[in-house]
């Protein structure tokens, strides 16, 4: 009787050393969010490879999963940008972001297009469309199109203005990331980086 009721008490504190450790680990998940927030950049990261911000962007005419033709780099007699957004269905920082594109699309309307693009097998790319609701925002696939724009990693965008000359680009990953992008137009700055850092120049001298 005395094994038995030492037997149970061994359980229950056994128990109670995993409940303790649970919460510890999903506390410290939980900080390391609250890190990674905090320690995040505050404008999408500009790579030092591939187009120049400035110079006027190659027109490359693609088609898009609904059969439309679009001089992405074309000058627009509308007077509308065009933001690219390169994507992939095996990119969960990609499927995170699109909810932040759509808003951007809708937002951003009166002056502003959204374009996805990727390549791959276009069966798949037809389910992504449809299980992360991106009908009526043109997709196109093209290797050549992320050849042109030297992408290598994952979300990337590029914001073309109505003259066909690339304004910003640069990794995405965060709604701040992606509005850097406008602001960086707006300021007429490759990246926010690049402004916070002439800022600071100007400062120092």
């Amino acid at each position: 009787m005395i094994m038995m009721h030492a037997l149970v008490i061994s359980n229950m504190v056994l128990w109670a050393a995993v409940i303790a450790l649970t919460v510890v680990v999903l506390a410290l998940v939980r900080q390391l969010g609250i890190l990674h927030e905090r320690i995040a950049p505050a404008g999408a990261l500009l790579l030092e490879r591939g187009l120049k911000v400035g110079e006027a962007a190659p027109v490359v005419t693609v088609r898009d999963l609904d059969g439309q033709d679009h001089s992405i780099g074309a000058a627009a007699a509308d007077g509308r940008c065009t933001l690219l957004v390169f994507v992939s269905p095996t990119c969960p920082i990609c499927k995170a972001l699109l909810p932040v594109v759509k808003a951007s699309r809708r937002s951003e309307r009166q002056w502003l297009d959204v374009i996805l693009a990727s390549d791959g097998l276009e069966e798949e790319h037809r389910r992504y469309v449809a299980a992360q609701g991106l009908s009526g925002i043109p997709y196109v696939l093209s290797s050549s199109l992320g050849m042109t724009y030297q992408v290598g990693r994952l979300p990337f965008a590029a914001l073309i203005d109505s003259a066909g000359i690339l304004r910003a680009r640069g990794l995405v990953n965060s709604r701040e990331h992606l509005e850097s992008l406008f602001e960086a137009q707006r300021r007429g700055v490759a990246s926010l980086q690049q402004f916070f850092d002439s800022r600071a120049d100007s400062r120092a001298a």
